[in-house]
């Protein structure tokens, strides 16, 4: 029987979740010190088939002591691999928060391994197939992140924005559609390029994502900032509720101002307190 865990909601909170390999266990320690919003303890890409077992087994004895504040996630080998079924009978009795499912493609292993290890899943899309059955896999996740290289490899296209613009725009929609949270967009490989990662940050709040998955503690601060409102987007947002009317459609700076645009100013005006608290503006 799955062990006891933290709420399902605490998944939901998590904008920038760090990588971590599951076979280097000093490194889980320095990732949670990092301070990311969650640290994913990675058993598929970043541990060789040979080296899966061993650190599969190293994890109850990794994870003793960490400080549990920190939502740990288990980033499981994909349904149909030699690892899976391990992957998803140890999970159940380590102190984690969710589990990362890659390669997620339809409802049915989303909820086998939900249901099997008591923990929910952020369902991660790298295929075809994925989006293919996005509306589907988001009905039965927890939350959706964009597995973006992956995605790019499997149908041979570029890894750009341009060529990447209807998968993320699905991922959205169908995450809105079913309820969840805003979806998690793919990593940015240059670890020490904060202004390129600045920027893909910039593109996926554009895009509709809510946080970004992260390989490199150096990933954290500059990603961090770019999901924040800028101090123009908050001083447009005082201004246009500053100047609305009780009701109705108005102009400012030759710009409409309907109800749309009001949502959206307070959307950005309540997160002035996270803004103070998180980087210590004056906002």
């Amino acid at each position: 029987m799955p062990t006891a865990h933290r709420n399902d909601a605490q998944v939901d909170t998590v904008a920038l979740p760090l990588f971590v390999p599951a076979d280097r266990p000093e490194r889980i320690a320095k990732a949670v010190a990092a301070l990311p919003d969650a640290v994913i303890i990675d058993l598929e890409d970043a541990v060789a088939p040979d080296a899966k077992a061993g650190a599969r087994s190293g994890l109850a004895g990794a994870l003793r002591g960490l400080d549990t504040s920190m939502p740990l996630l288990l980033r499981i080998n994909a349904a149909g691999t030699p690892w899976h079924e391990d992957d998803v009978a140890i999970a159940g009795s380590l102190p984690l928060a969710g589990i990362v499912l890659p390669k997620a493609g339809n409802a049915s292993d989303i909820l086998r391994v939900g249901g099997e290890t008591g923990l929910p899943v952020v369902a991660l899309i790298e295929s075809a197939l994925g989006i293919s059955r996005v509306d589907e896999v988001a009905g039965a996740a927890r939350r959706i992140a964009f597995g973006s290289i992956d995605y790019a490899a499997d149908l041979a296209i570029g890894h750009t924005r341009q060529a990447l613009a209807d998968a993320r725009a699905r991922i959205t929609l169908a995450s809105r559609l079913a309820g969840l949270c805003a979806p998690i967009d793919g990593v940015t490989a240059a670890v020490h390029d904060a202004a390129l990662l600045a920027d893909d940050c910039a593109h996926a709040r554009e895009m509709g994502f809510g946080g970004k998955l992260l390989i490199h503690p150096a990933q954290i601060a500059p990603a961090r900032a770019a999901f924040l409102p800028s101090d123009r987007e908050i001083g447009w947002a005082r201004r246009v509720l500053h100047a609305a009317p009780e009701k109705g459609a108005f102009m400012l700076g030759g710009e409409m101002v309907d109800a749309p645009v009001l949502a959206r100013a307070r959307q950005i005006l309540a997160r002035v307190p996270e803004i103070a608290l998180q980087t210590g503006r004056k906002v």
